[in-house]
């Protein structure tokens, strides 16, 4: 399923080099992104992958957005007026008609975002405030009603199961378990660097889920990462914006994948010595 068709950056050409974000798609004005049920954002640490997937997210009012601090020199707010510069297109319904918006349970889903579950799930007196304080939300209730939620048996009962993943699970199998309660069926997710923490043997469990949910769930996914593990496992349409204009590309051919493939080959007489020994 596609729900998010497409976007187009910013057209505006600014003559400072130092005003975010202008200045992270300097050269890429007016560029449009076309989206399959997956696709992926690759780039290198500093390529705008991550301020790209936080402009979609604004843009579309999604959670799990980031509002970037405004960068005014003088009066202008140049972080809310390139977000007014883009736009995006919605995709179709199965009779060929225009959606009128994304599904209302859409996420963009950050590395952060996980560490920071993971992080309250191995402090104790962090996880009943976060218990409560996110029940407060959810339910748009008082926080001590949420206070009073953690003495209920469902409260209990979700903290004693949280504490448990943690006594049983790694960080990263915490992880994948964490995606697993995320991502629901029929959504469009933004997911940025989702290997963080992740073996990668498990970056290919959550790579083949992935790709699970769109084709039989009707996922949408648009990911940012530079994982070679993720990259050769997701059936994804790919963008490397690393190139001058932001072109497709295969996974075989992007330098990080390129880089470990010339780090193992060059060390293949080693692995060869150990199969023999």
């Amino acid at each position: 399923m596609i729900y998010l068709q497409s976007f187009r950056l910013s057209s505006r050409k600014s003559t400072c080099p130092n005003i975010y974000p202008y200045n992270v798609f300097r050269g890429k004005e007016g560029i449009v992104l076309f989206f399959d049920p997956m696709t992926i954002l690759y780039g290198n640490n500093g390529s705008g992958k991550s301020t790209l997937l936080n402009q979609i997210a604004n843009k579309l009012s999604i959670e799990g957005k980031e509002l970037a601090t405004p960068n005014t020199l003088g009066t202008v707010d140049y972080c809310g007026r390139y977000l007014g510069e883009c736009s995006f297109g919605l995709g179709e319904d199965e009779f060929g008609r225009t959606l009128k918006s994304i599904p209302k349970d859409s996420r963009y889903i950050k590395s952060e975002d996980i560490l920071y579950e993971i992080k309250k799930i191995q402090q104790r007196e962090v996880l009943r405030e976060s218990i409560a304080y996110d029940r407060a939300v959810s339910e748009g209730v008082g926080e001590q009603i949420g206070m009073d939620f953690l003495k209920s048996k469902e409260g209990r009962r979700l903290q004693s199961d949280i504490e448990f993943r943690q006594e049983k699970y790694s960080n990263g199998e915490t992880s994948l378990q964490i995606f697993n309660d995320l991502l629901k069926p029929n959504n469009l997710y933004l997911l940025d660097e989702p290997e963080v923490s992740l073996s990668p043997s498990n970056q290919v469990l959550l790579a083949e889920k992935l790709n699970e949910m769109t084709r039989l769930l009707g996922c949408q996914f648009i990911i940012a990462t530079h994982s070679p593990f993720m990259l050769g496992t997701l059936n994804a349409k790919i963008y490397d914006l690393d190139s001058r204009d932001y072109k497709e590309a295969s996974w075989t051919e992007l330098d990080n994948v390129r880089y470990f493939y010339d780090f193992f080959k060059e060390h293949d007489k080693e692995f060869n010595e150990d199969l023999k020994s």
